[in-house]
């Protein structure tokens, strides 16, 4: 299974319609998992073309993502996959010990909300922040996430430029 993450998208202000390059990634995507700040719902029908889409609301998000479907946190199983998502997770000091405490059933917790790219692993757990493809803020580039799924196991996790 292949899961494109994103989050931090910012529309309309800063995503106006799906990039380019992001669009390219979301053609080979199974299913799309969005971690908050989506900030206007037309943006998740617009990825819903490409697939299935499970996003989390954002402290941006309006009730009109809220309304499409976008809770506080989710848990997921993807083909065996256990796992969570969240917007913010905090400080990064600690963030793996309080991800495991607020998740304790999930293999990968999701986040957004730094516009920061992390893969870390720590404290029985991974979390993975796929940054920003619109509002780099500080960070070199752009960037999504790219998950690699089969059979429960996490074969691939990267953080890909897109800017």
């Amino acid at each position: 299974m292949r899961v494109v993450v994103l989050a931090d998208t910012h529309a309309p202000r800063r995503w106006k319609t799906c990039p380019p390059a992001v669009a390219e990634h979301l053609r080979h995507a199974d299913v799309i998992l969005h971690a908050g700040d989506v900030c206007v719902a037309p943006v998740l029908d617009e990825l819903a073309q490409y697939a299935p889409v499970t996003a989390v609301c954002g402290n941006n998000d309006g009730p009109d993502v809220v309304a499409w479907g976008a809770p506080e946190t989710v848990s997921l199983d993807l083909a065996g996959l256990r796992v969570a998502m969240v917007h913010d997770s905090g400080q990064a000091t600690g963030r793996t010990a309080r991800m495991r405490r607020r998740f304790p059933g999930a293999d990968l917790v999701v986040y957004g909300h730094s516009h920061i790219p992390v893969d870390l692993t720590g404290d029985g757990v991974r979390v993975f922040n796929p940054g920003s493809p619109t509002d780099r803020r500080r960070q070199p580039h752009g960037t999504i996430g790219l998950l690699d799924v089969d059979d429960g196991v996490l074969l691939d996790a990267r953080i890909v430029p897109v800017t």
